[in-house]
């Protein structure tokens, strides 16, 4: 049975849906109390301050990726198909909108100007992300189904850079089907013998 959410988690899933579409200093308490229906007093005793919101936001939204990605890991044996599995996770999520930005890749925008902690937890997000990148790309370049222009470790940090890149071409473009146009070439470049 799954549990219901709580004035918590409705802020925080506000907080999100807002840094997507803004940024950090996109929003306020009184944008998140109009939208859940709630009194910034109510806010601040969850979360006193933005910082504390925002880091919490930020560090679930890390452990969720990192759960999601090592079960894809376990579910998906193929290092390419993981790789194409983790692009289809977005390409799904900017297709209906669901998700249609990284929070930590928008958050990463913003970096010089974050609170410390928040800032902290976007860095380590991306620390991950590109650590599992690399182990997937260094598992096929060993079962040769990867053929890299690089090293495992720059190729993961472009292929980081792709993805979110991609991101930014969608939302500029007004267009989400160029974040698989963009990310699909990346792809197909790393299957490729040449």
């Amino acid at each position: 049975m799954s549990k219901s959410p709580n004035t918590a988690d409705n802020i925080l899933a506000c907080a999100r849906t807002l840094i997507v579409a803004g940024g950090y200093n996109g929003f306020s308490y009184a944008d998140i109390a109009d939208v859940v229906g709630i009194r910034k007093a109510s806010i601040h005793h969850h979360f006193p301050a933005k910082a504390d919101l925002v880091r919490t936001l930020v560090a679930g939204y890390r452990r969720s990726a990192e759960d999601g990605l090592l079960a894809l890991a376990r579910a998906v044996p193929a290092p390419l198909d993981q790789l194409r599995s983790y692009v289809g996770y977005w390409k799904s999520c900017i297709g209906d909108a669901s998700a249609p930005f990284c929070v930590c890749a928008m958050l990463a925008g913003e970096l010089p100007g974050l609170p410390a902690d928040v800032a902290l937890e976007v860095r380590a997000h991306f620390r991950f992300l590109a650590g599992w990148l690399q182990d997937v790309l260094e598992r096929g370049i060993v079962e040769h189904s990867i053929v890299p222009g690089q090293g495992a470790h720059i190729e993961a940090q472009l292929l980081m850079a792709t993805v979110h890149g991609a991101m930014l071409s969608a939302r500029a473009y007004g267009d989400t089907a160029v974040f698989g146009t963009i990310v699909d070439a990346q792809l197909s470049r790393l299957s490729t013998r040449t």
